[in-house]
């Protein structure tokens, strides 16, 4: 990668890194766009099977959210169980 890309790219990770801690998300996904499509445009092949995989890492993250909100809704009823039979004991 030539010198002036890394120098893009750098400046654009620390400028989205700056303004995502300063909470302006919207500039700072502008920024991290500007690091990105500088690296897809030296490293295509890379990012085509990324985005080829984005399905794949879809489904994992709905599985995982999903047992996520079936371990909270267990935890929950277990948590209510337990204080409706301390109510009952008092």
């Amino acid at each position: 990668m030539e010198s002036w890309k890394k120098a893009v790219v750098a400046a654009s990770v620390g400028a989205a890194t700056v303004l995502f801690v300063k909470k302006r998300y919207p500039a700072g996904v502008l920024a991290g766009g500007v690091a990105l499509a500088t690296l897809a445009a030296e490293y295509p092949e890379k990012f085509e099977n990324v985005r080829k995989q984005l399905p794949d890492y879809f489904d994992r993250g709905m599985h995982l959210m999903e047992m996520a909100a079936r371990a909270g809704k267990r935890i929950t009823e277990a948590a209510g169980q337990s204080a409706m039979d301390v109510w009952e004991e008092l």
